[in-house]
């Protein structure tokens, strides 16, 4: 087999393949012998249909075969002898297949680009706190206690205030017609600031239990519901009855009703460490992000297209992945996923451009993640992992796994090796 790599540019590659004619006839007679064994033709016993014969009728069909058999084996073999490192499919342009002589085809691929990375010395990022002050500790309680409260029946008044949670009725119409949804009953809303579908209504502040109160509402021009998307509809709505939120007391008891602690101070505690550690975490990604803006400013270099579109696929993979498991069902959503996809690219460009950065400044630095290095993480997961822990053991003795660890610990190291040499300000 002759191969030929011609470089288009930096990411592409156009390869220029022989087949000997040899191994053409040997896929032709390999082909033909199957389709003998497997076609039924009047005259003749399966297996002995004269090759003349499949010839005259199923020529075509078999050349077709044989040429994207040959394809596929002779291009993947063409891209390991000459070390090509493909990033992208091929777009593949055969020649004819003729009997008797040598098959040849073109294949352009993406690769990845040859990278020598410079002036990553000194790159600038910004001083970022970390700390937690009590304020925020006091919050996050406060936020853990609305989540705690009980709903309760409104006692000793029947008129609706701020913050009341109210059961209404509505029947709702659209220049006079009814749409899907327009009539519900037991519906519960709060009488607060907001959107009306978010469950927020302010105007039902003095309303009384068994009053009606009409309003108008615009729907938001996203909205699912597409009769009334971008519509106004005027709504006659009911109150049934009041309740309110109950948040307990902030004392042992609750500490020990959230399940995380015995008392509140081990709460606290334990509230400021998970603070602390989110904080640290956003930090993390604010500088990760800062160190690829700056890096790629000093270097840049084209970055193939089907590194960017996969990337867009993992962010868009993992988006929905969040959506779905906070409950929502993203059929519902509408969503177009194309102008998704065009917002998702900038930030996937980026990460690609730093990803390669990353690894080519390990390249240049020696950079690695020692055996040491990857046992020692598989084992903080194991442990984080609790009665997991051994799955998550099993999971990285497979070989992939584990390299797919060990190259993420490099680029974790490799970040760190260029923080350690950053300017602060």
């Amino acid at each position: 087999m002759k191969v030929n790599v011609e470089e288009l540019s930096s990411i592409e590659r156009k390869l220029s393949i022989e087949v000997e004619q040899s191994r053409v006839a040997e896929e032709l007679d390999r082909a033909y012998a199957a389709l003998g064994r497997q076609v039924k033709i009047p005259g003749f016993r399966p297996g002995k249909v004269p090759r003349r014969i499949l010839e005259a009728r199923f020529r075509e069909q078999i050349e077709d075969e044989v040429a994207g058999r040959v394809i596929q084996s002779a291009y993947l073999e063409a891209v390991r002898e000459k070390n090509v490192d493909v990033v992208s499919q091929p777009q593949v342009m055969p020649g004819k297949l003729v009997p008797q002589a040598p098959f040849t085809f073109e294949a352009r691929v993406e690769v990845k680009p040859t990278l020598d990375p410079k002036d990553y010395d000194g790159l600038p990022l910004p001083k970022r706190d970390v700390t937690v002050d009590d304020a925020k500790v006091a919050e996050q309680l406060e936020q853990m206690r609305q989540r705690f409260a009980n709903v309760e029946p409104v006692q000793g008044r029947d008129t609706a205030t701020t913050e009341d949670l109210v059961t209404i009725d509505f029947d709702a119409t659209v220049d006079g017609k009814p749409f899907p949804g327009s009539q519900r009953e037991g519906v519960v809303v709060e009488v607060a600031p907001g959107e009306l579908v978010e469950s927020r209504i302010a105007a039902l502040e003095g309303a009384k239990v068994g009053d009606t109160r009409e309003l108008d509402y615009a729907f938001p021009p996203d909205y699912q519901v597409e009769e009334v998307k971008g519509r106004t509809a005027h709504f006659k709505i009911t109150v049934r009855d009041l309740k309110r939120r109950v948040e307990p007391e902030l004392n042992d008891d609750f500490a020990k009703d959230t399940g995380i602690a015995q008392g509140l101070e081990e709460l606290r505690g334990k509230v400021r460490a998970d603070l602390e550690r989110a904080a640290k975490s956003e930090a993390e990604v604010g500088e990760r992000d800062a160190l690829f803006k700056a890096l790629i400013e000093r270097n840049p270099f084209e970055v193939p297209r089907a590194m960017v579109e996969r990337a867009v696929d993992m962010m868009l993979e993992g988006a929905l992945r969040n959506m779905m498991r906070s409950g929502i069902d993203v059929r519902r959503l509408n969503l177009d996923f194309g102008a998704l996809r065009g917002e998702l690219k900038p930030r996937a460009e980026q990460e690609v451009r730093g990803t390669l950065l990353l690894e080519a400044i390990a390249l240049k630095e020696k950079i690695q993640a020692s055996d040491v290095d990857v046992d020692a993480r598989i084992e903080s997961m194991a442990q984080e992992a609790g009665p997991q822990g051994a799955a998550v053991r099993r999971n990285f003795g497979n070989p992939d796994q584990r390299e797919s660890l060990a190259l993420r610990l490099r680029e974790e190291k490799t970040v760190e090796f260029l923080k350690s040499r950053a300017k602060y300000s």
